[in-house]
């Protein structure tokens, strides 16, 4: 009787745990999601992999990559599922990396040092890209068209390993201020730690910014169907030149990069942030100067940050963002949780700088304080964590109910130690891309496209705009997990 009694107890006790999603044993382990979204970074690397690496089932790749341009362009990240380094949407991840230390590396802990390397292996290749042939930036490598058609894994690619740069006579304007702004940022990161590393990194994003501002024009008309439809710059340059200027302002406080920013005049304010579009992120980013240095010359930029919430909360009469009946911020049908982890770094970010400063504003007659923003920056993490009508957590390898058959060809075909023969291009779809089974490979960390507008996920490795994870989806949460992390 004792025994059933004790059983039935534990299952109540589990019961309400699933019921009452507020009680303080089923909370979120921020650290935990911290460390593992980390640890994913690992899991993307291409190049020679160090000594210290986590993830083992993944190995060597992309050894000979930038061969054909007679220089060395090993390293840096596959972006998503496959097996191609897009350097746009990977700078912009490496931006979002430094930022989120930048803000937030004293909640860090031990995972600061992870955070500096996930950093450094991208912006070691950002400086080869930059400097390994005058007058040309290197923005990616790997013919995605072809990549596309293969399912393989890294470590036994035989597609094109295509190298694609911009110059002087083909710009990317978008790509190489990007690039500039990853540089800029890391170069805070490790101002304190690696002076001459910290120093190399602002010098090379300074020339890498000019290039972008003395040659104007997008890298998706140079580069045509490298960059489209995969990552087509729909909205133009010019946020990328402000976003650029803005991080090499902060990272230099020069009064060249003031006028610049200044100069680059009015711009879109637009709802949403992400690789593509930057706007949102810059104005936040330079709003700290008006709130926490009471610098009225960036009062702007302050009033547009403020837009930018009302656009974004639920109660606001001027919100154009929708959630789903879970609580989901829903933006676009593709890859939703990237716009959902960008923008939950901004909501938490200005809540940081309101409350430094005791900040509040109207969104017509809603009153806004520091709380609403967290509380609903809180609310979008503890989602993609598991507080879900599916009970699901969408940070592969976090918690017991988590996305399966992920679309990320290293995680879904066996590994090297445990099928040393080569997969060639086809050989993956049949049995292992079709295949019903979980995984092989646990990618620990990723988290991936998400639900749809119903909060429903089929786990269907074929549906990529839901199961495929994605470096800068992983990249812009990491700041709001440090931020909870502490906040227990």
């Amino acid at each position: 009787m004792m025994k059933i009694n004790s059983l039935l107890f534990l299952l109540l006790i589990i019961i309400t745990c699933l019921l009452v999603v507020e009680n303080v044993e089923c909370k979120p382990n921020y650290r935990e999601a911290l460390a593992k979204s980390l640890l994913f970074f690992q899991g993307q690397r291409s190049g020679k992999l160090p000594p210290d690496q986590q993830i083992k089932w993944r190995s060597n790749s992309g050894l000979s990559d930038g061969r054909q341009d007679n220089v060395d362009l090993s390293g840096g990240y596959y972006d998503a599922g496959d097996n191609v380094k897009f350097n746009f949407p990977m700078a912009f991840t490496t931006t979002m990396l430094s930022w989120s230390t930048i803000e937030y590396g004293k909640r860090m802990g031990p995972q600061m040092k992870e955070a500096r390397a996930a950093i450094r292996y991208a912006t070691d290749y950002f400086l080869k890209c930059a400097t390994s042939t005058p007058g040309r930036l290197y923005v990616g490598v790997g013919d995605p068209n072809v990549d596309h058609k293969c399912w393989e894994r890294p470590e036994d690619m035989d597609t094109a390993r295509t190298v694609y740069y911009v110059s002087s006579k083909n710009p990317g304007s978008d790509v190489a201020a990007e690039t500039a702004a990853a540089l800029a940022a890391a170069s805070i990161v490790f101002r304190k730690v690696d002076p001459s590393y910290s120093k190399l990194l602002l010098r090379t994003s300074q020339k890498v910014y000019q290039f972008a501002l003395q040659y104007q024009g997008s890298y998706s008309n140079s580069l045509g169907s490298a960059a489209c439809p995969f990552y087509c710059s729909y909205s133009g340059f010019k946020d990328e030149l402000l976003w650029g200027a803005a991080w090499l302002f902060r990272a230099t406080n020069a009064i060249y990069y003031y006028k610049l920013v200044k100069s680059l005049g009015a711009d879109d304010q637009p709802d949403i942030f992400s690789w593509d579009n930057k706007y949102a992120g810059a104005h936040v980013l330079l709003s700290k100067r008006a709130l926490l240095n009471r610098d009225k010359n960036f009062d702007q930029y302050r009033q547009e940050a403020d837009n930018f919430m009302c656009k974004i909360l639920p109660n606001s009469p001027s919100s154009t963002t929708q959630y789903t009946q879970g609580g989901l911020m829903f933006k676009l049908p593709e890859s939703n949780l990237q716009y959902v982890t960008a923008i939950t770094f901004l909501l938490t970010t200005y809540s940081k700088y309101m409350s430094a400063t005791k900040h509040t504003f109207n969104c017509g007659n809603v009153f806004v304080t520091p709380n609403t923003l967290r509380s609903i920056a809180k609310r979008q993490v503890d989602y993609i964590l598991g507080e879900n009508p599916l009970r699901m957590s969408y940070m592969v390898g976090y918690g017991p109910y988590y996305p399966k058959r992920i679309h990320h060809r290293g995680s879904s075909l066996p590994s090297l130690s445990v099928h040393p023969q080569t997969i060639g291009c086809d050989g993956g779809f049949n049995p292992f891309f079709h295949s019903m089974s979980p995984n092989p490979n646990i990618l620990v960390g990723a988290i991936v496209g998400g639900p749809n507008q119903n909060d429903g996920f089929p786990d269907d490795r074929g549906d990529y705009s839901h199961s495929e994870p994605a470096t800068y989806i992983n990249g812009a949460i990491v700041g709001p997990l440090a931020y909870f992390s502490g906040n227990k």
